[in-house]
């Protein structure tokens, strides 16, 4: 089934590929975004241009808290595919009122004007960051998540319960995806494995924050877009249901290995400077993804040797073009 989806976040790191993606299934694709400050617009804008050559494919500049710009989107829509979010543990502890208003008010905002439009059909994008540092490892979705440790944390897990209520008070059908540490071609510049590799690549020291044994579920963006398809695919009954579901590759990788993966595939020795952990980190991300095989047919592909190789054949290839 195929129709017209309206995609928040359409031309960020995620977005971006889930439009890609979804063109390629068929469906009509509405793109909002708000070109965030939080990194430069250039390389969003490069997200954009193939798809702004799709003849499915149609964009507007807006932010989600504008009900007179997303109300009319929404009623042209079929099902809501919200990614727009301010992003990043650390600045959040820096501006919260910001993410709060963007994250929280936000999501409100969309909830409302779905609500309104009679659009019942919502893939909500949050975080394994709702788990906090108290939830035993590997992470499933019935654990309690009741002890987020930043802002961003804490807005997503308000996300979240906010669809839940909206689920059961007017009969949405929604599916949260609480993604873990998603990178590949086109990741934000202030992540990981994008930040080490620029500044390996440039002959800069890289900054690690701890002492080398924190520990992420890192998952390439193919997969995480295969589980948001099956997700699109889950909102097809007319029932109401609020679930939610791991987005992960289900493997741990330390700070340090990733690192070490990232000098052998540049062939490069790097200089580390050693940081305090920052606040708000949590020391663990790992995911059950056994619902999401079960209901969803995720079935991740891409482990972490294979991912980092092709995210620096596409960083080496971004950098011969000037892009």
């Amino acid at each position: 089934m195929t129709g017209s989806i309206l995609v928040t976040g359409a031309a960020g790191f995620i977005g971006g590929h889930c439009c890609h993606a979804l063109l390629e299934a068929g469906w009509r694709v509405l793109g909002l975004d708000n070109f965030d400050p939080f990194y430069g617009r250039s390389l969003k804008e490069q997200t954009l241009a193939p798809l702004l050559a799709h003849g499915s494919f149609r964009f507007l500049e807006g932010d989600i808290r504008d009900t007179g710009l997303v109300e009319p989107l929404v009623r042209e829509s079929d099902i809501l595919l919200h990614l727009a979010a301010r992003a990043g543990v650390r600045p959040s502890i820096e501006e919260p009122e910001l993410y709060a208003s963007v994250n929280v008010t936000g999501t409100v905002t969309l909830l409302e004007a779905c609500r309104r439009a009679g659009v019942r059909r919502i893939v909500f994008g949050s975080s394994s960051s709702v788990y906090g540092d108290l939830t035993p490892a590997p992470f499933r979705e019935d654990a309690a998540a009741v002890d987020p440790i930043s802002p961003y944390a804490a807005t997503k897990r308000a996300g979240e319960l906010l669809c839940r209520v909206y689920a059961h008070l007017h009969g949405f059908r929604v599916a949260a995806l609480r993604f873990f540490t998603v990178y590949g071609p086109r990741q934000r510049p202030d992540l990981a494995i994008h930040r080490f590799t620029r500044s390996m690549a440039a002959g800069r020291p890289i900054q690690q924050f701890g002492d080398g044994s924190t520990e992420r579920d890192y998952t390439y963006v193919d997969d995480i877009v295969h589980g948001v398809l099956g997700a699109v695919r889950w909102t097809e009954p007319e029932e109401a249901g609020f679930e939610i579901f791991n987005l992960g590759e289900s493997q741990t990788v330390r700070l340090d290995r990733l690192i070490a993966l990232i000098s052998e595939e540049l062939g490069v020795m790097p200089a580390v400077e050693l940081l305090p952990m920052s606040p708000g980190d949590v020391m663990r991300t790992f995911a059950d993804v056994s619902k999401a095989r079960r209901v969803l047919g995720y079935r991740p592909q891409v482990p972490i040797e294979e991912g980092v190789k092709r995210f620096v054949a596409w960083y080496r290839q971004s950098q011969a073009s000037g892009s």
